[in-house]
């Protein structure tokens, strides 16, 4: 299958980079030739707030740009990850346009949220979802900025009223079942939603043995959780937990008794650590759409400790590969950081029990599976022709 991947980079690389990376090389390995499409961020720099404001609505470049791999390439399918701000969801009607189908991740919630990850002050907030977002570019929820949230609000908008959504994409993919509650409450097509979780691949299997002390990886900001972690261990005396991340509460970090800053390392460091921790903590505030720091740690055999809403829950069953804790309760973070502690041999059997918990969902061939099956879904339901695939060929030709 011949199949083109669209990214739009973050400025800073988070994990729905690695997941496109991921799932690229997992492609070419099985025999599939991939055409990435990638728009980075850094480009904002280089061109003025109106543009980049226009951009997010429409894009010509990405018209132009697709038309021309079009005629080059012949991709079978157009599978889009993050397409915020530069490549636009004018991605999709140029598809349209070629008669390709469209499969798009929604890694998070930017569809139905001006900000993106349903988060206001460091806690969950759900009042833009299935509205018209005006609450959003009124608490300037993008960047604490009026005009860049103003321009995500059009984006949601109007390809809501125009029909976008519904009409341009044939599948959706979505990590948790509560994202795709949310999404559908937001307004798009529960039919065109499949639920696939994100998968890791490790070399190694897991050693048991050695295993102390915990490990908190992630981008050190409020909807991680980090100040519910600094005043859990207040409560904890002694216990010292390493962290692994870069981002703006940094500093607090480094001054908080308990958190001993490690700063932004390789892979292949973090994924060592991982295996010799005896827990790994995610205790996010804001909805976590899925958790990749989860199932990397469950691929290492270490057991998490993790805030119990979104996509952390339905990874994490409590007492059994983890421990689940209300979000930003530092209370109920304190008692089980003490019962992680004082209880070795229960962190050693939940261990065991996250590997087999990732055997079973978030390999690399339980996942190629399932795209397939998304992927032949998504071809088998394009609509009837208008037009005939010669013509938009030659059409995409003469661009």
């Amino acid at each position: 299958m011949r199949i083109l991947v669209a990214h739009n980079a973050y400025h800073y690389r988070g994990g729905e980079d690695t997941v496109v990376d991921a799932e690229v090389a997992l492609l070419r390995r099985r025999g599939h030739e991939v055409c990435p499409y990638r728009r980075d961020n850094a480009e904002l720099e280089h061109i003025s707030r109106l543009k980049a404001g226009l951009s997010t609505l429409w894009s010509q470049q990405t018209v132009t740009d697709i038309r021309r791999l079009y005629a080059r390439f012949k991709p079978q399918l157009i599978h889009a990850h993050n397409i915020f701000p530069l490549i636009s969801p004018s991605l999709y009607a140029v598809a349209r346009e070629l008669r390709v189908p469209v499969v798009q991740t929604l890694h998070n919630f930017r569809l139905i949220c001006p900000q993106a990850m349903l988060l206001r002050d460091g806690h969950s907030c759900t009042d833009c979802v299935g509205r018209v977002p005006w609450r959003g570019v009124v608490r300037r929820c993008y960047r604490h900025s009026f005009a860049q949230t103003a321009a995500t609000a059009a984006m949601i908008s109007v390809h809501r009223v125009a029909g976008t959504w519904r009409r341009d994409v044939q599948r959706y993919i979505v990590v948790s079942q509560a994202c795709r509650d949310l999404l559908a409450i937001g307004g798009l097509p529960m039919e065109k939603m499949t639920i696939k979780p994100n998968f890791v691949e490790l070399p190694e299997a897991p050693d048991w043995t050695e295993r102390s002390g915990g490990l908190f990886i992630g981008r050190l900001s409020q909807e991680k959780g980090i100040a519910a972690l600094a005043e859990a261990l207040r409560q904890v005396p002694g216990l010292t937990i390493d962290v692994y991340g870069d981002g703006p509460m940094r500093e607090m970090v480094e001054r908080t008794p308990g958190l001993r800053y490690r700063g932004f390392q390789p892979p292949e460091v973090l994924r060592e650590r991982v295996r010799r921790a005896a827990y790994v903590l995610v205790p996010s505030t804001g909805i976590e759409s899925f958790g990749l720091v989860a199932i990397e740690a469950f691929a290492c055999g270490t057991p998490v400790i993790a805030s119990a809403q979104g996509g952390l829950r339905e990874i994490v069953s409590h007492g059994h590969n983890g421990l689940l804790v209300p979000p930003g309760d530092a209370d109920a973070l304190a008692n089980a950081l003490r019962h992680a502690e004082s209880n070795a041999d229960d962190m050693l059997r939940m261990g065991a029990n996250a590997y087999q918990s990732y055997l079973a969902r978030y390999t690399p061939e339980r996942n190629y599976e399932m795209l397939m099956q998304i992927y032949h879904e998504a071809i088998a339901s394009m609509p009837s022709p208008s037009l005939s695939p010669t013509h938009a060929e030659n059409r995409a030709g003469r661009q």
